[in-house]
């Protein structure tokens, strides 16, 4: 396997990642605004709720401060689902493929694991977890995530190798 860090590649690879990230979080945050809002909750409440993945109910209480942490928390979520797509990108020629298809499983991968892994190991106060509300949350996940890493990864590296083929 080639190592896409040699050279200049590391920089490359470091702004690919930071770009793609900002980019879905980006879209994963305003679905989120988008599918609140048409439940009356508006965007600071949004962001309440993803600090308290780590405050707790603090989150809901304090001060505004605690939105800006769930938008930075967020983020880094954001970022690190970009970092391991990159990196199984990297790694499974298989995914090069059909970017649709690789798109639409990364956000299944994605939702599952948020969905009943990440979610419920923070502090995040929860009910009864509906099935309805998973499929809408891994539709939005395939959508604002899984797609455009897909595409993403795809034009980064294709892009290197025609940047080594020259």
């Amino acid at each position: 396997m080639k190592s896409y860090t040699k050279g200049g590649n590391g920089k490359r690879l470091f702004r690919a990642i930071l770009l793609n990230g900002l980019l879905v979080g980006t879209l994963d945050i305003s679905a989120a605004f988008i599918q609140a809002g048409i439940r009356g909750v508006g965007p600071e409440r949004v962001l309440r709720y993803v600090a308290s993945g780590f405050f707790g109910d603090a989150a809901f209480s304090g001060s505004v401060i605690y939105a800006f942490f769930g938008l930075f928390f967020h983020y880094c979520i954001a970022l690190c689902w970009t970092i391991l797509f990159f990196i199984l990108y990297a790694r499974f020629r298989l995914w090069k493929y059909n970017r649709g298809i690789t798109g639409i499983g990364y956000g299944v991968l994605v939702g599952l694991l948020m969905n009943f892994v990440v979610v419920p190991l923070s502090s995040v106060p929860r009910g009864p977890v509906e099935l309805s509300s998973v499929i809408v949350a891994i539709a939005i996940l395939i959508v604002a995530i899984g797609i455009p890493l897909s595409f993403g990864a795809h034009s980064f590296y294709s892009g290197l190798r025609k940047a080594e083929e020259r």
